[in-house]
């Protein structure tokens, strides 16, 4: 059964399935109220050590369960998630602030993820039989998973890609120390408790958290313990990066899924109804803290005028409305979004006008943002090649379909893109030539659903979640050969 904790101490760690406090703690505050919500207990580098220990003395026995066991653990988690619906969603709305909408999005993905995952651990962890090359000689190939992994995930959509961190290994076979986002740490417990609830094995599934201060010591314990075998990390560029320096330091293989610039690009036949709703939904859900949001909207000249304008009554009636405002995740984080469109600003962009009624009540607190969309952005600002990560949107318009890719391209990343068109050998064509991991036509950049491999290239990462190619990402191809006597 759930084993909840009491609020008034620190969020445990989890390790070997017991509960795990700490000498240190940290606060967790509200985006809602800029006040304190509980604290996290801080995980020492022996808890860390105590973690792998946990999670390697259980692999052994977890590789050898039988995928239908596998798969009953995943479906009864599913069902757990639908029974706690009320409950986890309010973690979300306390540590990131997320509305009603949001949260069923997210824990929608959720249950999803794991009915789907479930379905596929028997087909994912099958073998082949081979024709050898050799007279005489037959072979088999095995897939094997690799022993223990780390997860490292975000706090953006903790039921989602912090699921997504863990059930691709468990499912494999594998092992997991799973460290939680220290901005969602209520939401990474419930994730824990879930599994545990639905009668996982102890010590198949560890959970840690760090503060700030403490979290890249943590990280490159865990990194180099000789036991941990695969890292997964799902993250910013910035910190993927010294992610994967740590783990090429010690020859651990990474997947990682980065941060990103994604653009909807709007060619002239677009019906600009559903083009506008789908840039605006893409570009503001959870205030643009995706690493699909929308940042840029590339639209053909000759329609640019006519929509702007269905744009910015699209955007005054999703989010016009106080309780609708977008709420970034910290004070900080605000203000560094703010930062780079004062900067874009200062530098001549313009910003259009969105809203029927004033801002005054809609940003009473630091972490709440009206979404705005700037025009003339140029390569001298901030927003033109950074993730805002933040409610803010670039327009740009475009005379070919060449410029446009151009323009496109022309960005470090490459996670996601949108094309709109009524003209599907148009939007084939333009979605070829796009450096992105994804590309959908005639819907919104933040799109991504378990049976589609999921990832990106240039900065925004390399491997993949989703499917049997994320399944395949934590198994190994073992080769064995024999001659026939």
């Amino acid at each position: 059964m759930s084993q909840r904790f009491s609020i008034d101490k620190p969020i445990p760690l989890l390790i070997d399935g017991k509960e795990a406090e700490s000498d240190v703690s940290f606060s967790v505050v509200s985006p809602l109220t800029g006040k304190e919500v509980w604290t996290c207990a801080s995980a020492s580098l022996q808890h860390a050590s105590d973690a792998v220990a946990a999670a390697q003395r259980a692999f052994p026995a977890w590789a050898k369960t039988k995928p239908s066991q596998r798969r009953d653990i995943f479906l009864r988690a599913a069902e757990l998630i639908e029974k706690r619906k009320v409950e986890l969603g309010g973690y979300m709305h306390h540590e990131i602030g997320a509305n009603e909408f949001y949260q069923d999005f997210i824990l929608g993905l959720a249950i999803e993820g794991l009915k789907d995952t479930a379905g596929r651990i028997a087909g994912a962890v099958t073998g082949a039989v081979p024709e050898s090359m050799h007279d005489g000689m037959r072979a088999m190939v095995l897939k094997r998973p690799y022993g223990v992994n780390l997860a490292i995930a975000p706090w953006n959509a903790p039921y989602h890609l912090g699921l997504r961190s863990i059930t691709f290994p468990l499912a494999t076979g594998n092992t997991v120390v799973l460290k939680g986002a220290e901005f969602t740490p209520h939401c990474y417990w419930a994730i824990a408790d879930i599994f545990r609830e639905a009668g996982l094995p102890d010590g198949c599934l560890n959970l840690v958290f760090s503060s700030p201060a403490g979290a890249a010591a943590l990280t490159e314990s865990l990194i180099a313990h000789p036991a941990m075998r695969k890292i997964n990390f799902t993250g910013s560029s910035k910190v993927g990066s010294i992610i994967g320096e740590m783990a090429g330091k010690h020859l651990k293989p990474v997947l990682m899924e980065l941060g990103g610039k994604a653009n909807a690009i709007v060619l002239k036949d677009a019906d600009l109804k559903k083009a506008a709703m789908h840039c605006a939904t893409g570009a503001f859900i959870n205030a643009g803290q995706i690493c699909m949001s929308t940042e840029r909207i590339l639209v053909h000249s000759s329609i640019a005028s006519g929509f702007q304008s269905v744009l910015a009554k699209t955007v005054d009636g999703i989010f016009g409305s106080p309780e609708m405002t977008p709420v970034i995740v910290t004070a900080q984080s605000a203000k560094r979004t703010r930062g780079m469109v004062t900067d874009a600003i200062s530098k001549g962009a313009k910003t259009l006008d969105l809203f029927s009624t004033e801002t005054k009540g809609h940003e009473d607190l630091e972490t709440k943002m009206r979404p705005v969309v700037l025009t003339n952005v140029d390569k001298s600002m901030d927003l033109y090649g950074g993730e805002s990560f933040g409610p803010s949107v670039s327009l740009y318009t475009f005379e070919t379909e060449e410029e446009a890719i151009q323009l496109a391209n022309d960005t470090a990343y490459g996670l996601a893109a949108s094309i709109f068109t009524e003209d599907l050998g148009s939007g084939f064509r333009v979605a070829e030539a796009l450096e992105s991991g994804a590309v959908h036509i005639n819907s919104m950049t933040v799109h991504d659903e378990f049976p589609l491999p999921h990832g990106g290239v240039k900065k925004s990462g390399f491997g993949r979640f989703n499917g049997y190619q994320g399944l395949d990402e934590f198994l190994y191809y073992k080769t064995v050969t024999w001659m026939e006597s």
